[in-house]
């Protein structure tokens, strides 16, 4: 026997399907409305919230999940969507309007909270998982394992940072070439090279070149170059910006 269920009861049942499925948490993201909002974001050192709309989709959404399963390692973040609803009961549709996001083509908008501090750091590069944990890391000077780092080399890069002694850094230095020998992956080897190198130009430039290199490798990537000197232009600036976040002091 045939089944006599009106076809428009199927197609609000499908489209309901569709709109849960979307709908599903996103793995390492905790979704804010304006009542958990503000007592949710006070009780966290650094807390990267994503304003977008209800059920979103697509290459940014994707991004997005990327940001949320890496940036879940460093314990001291949260990674936070807000979905907002520009239509029916407009939900948290307050908070839109509170961090001027009320627009659709303004969303999705990612915005930094830093606990002890009033107003929000506003993300305006692309829609890049690496740009924005970047992004991330050096202001809030938190590790995240950004991809082509090294936590070993990074702590290694924080003390020599904080060293006042020519003889104290080149004995980091030393210590770092040995790590480097220890390592297997040939990925890891050519990842602690870069470290290394860097490393050596701290100590004869300065603090300073973390930041003045990050600065110029930064504008190297935003040129037109071939698919793979982008790609060792992102490795180098992730490796650069781990190293400003191991600073912990606003001069880098």
């Amino acid at each position: 026997m045939m089944d006599k269920t009106p076809v428009y009861l199927i197609f609000v049942y499908l489209t309901l399907l569709f709109y849960n499925v979307r709908a599903l948490a996103v793995k390492g993201s905790v979704p804010l409305d304006s009542l958990t909002f503000d007592k949710v974001i006070s009780k966290h050192k650094a807390v990267l919230v994503k304003f977008d709309e209800t059920y979103p989709y697509g290459e940014k959404q994707e991004e997005y999940k990327k940001v949320a399963s890496r940036g879940s390692s460093q314990p001291d973040l949260l990674i936070a969507e807000v979905g907002i609803q520009d239509y029916g009961n407009k939900e948290n549709s307050e908070l839109a309007e509170r961090f001027g996001v009320a627009k659709k083509e303004d969303r999705p908008a990612y915005k930094l909270f830093l606990q002890g501090q009033t107003e929000p750091i506003d993300y305006e590069g692309e829609i890049k998982d690496e740009d924005i944990l970047r992004f991330v890391s050096h202001h809030s000077k938190l590790w995240i394992g950004l991809e082509n780092c090294l936590q070993e080399f990074d702590q290694l890069v924080k003390r020599l940072l904080g060293s006042t002694s020519d003889e104290e850094k080149s004995g980091i230095i030393q210590e770092a070439e040995e790590a480097l020998q220890k390592l297997e992956k040939d990925d890891d080897k050519n990842n602690a090279d870069i470290y290394v190198k860097l490393m050596k130009k701290i100590v004869q430039k300065g603090n300073s070149f973390v930041k003045d290199e990050y600065d110029r490798v930064k504008k190297l990537s935003e040129e037109k170059v071939s698919d793979a000197k982008k790609k060792s232009f992102e490795s180098r600036l992730n490796i650069l910006a781990s190293m400003k976040s191991q600073a912990g002091h606003d001069e880098l």
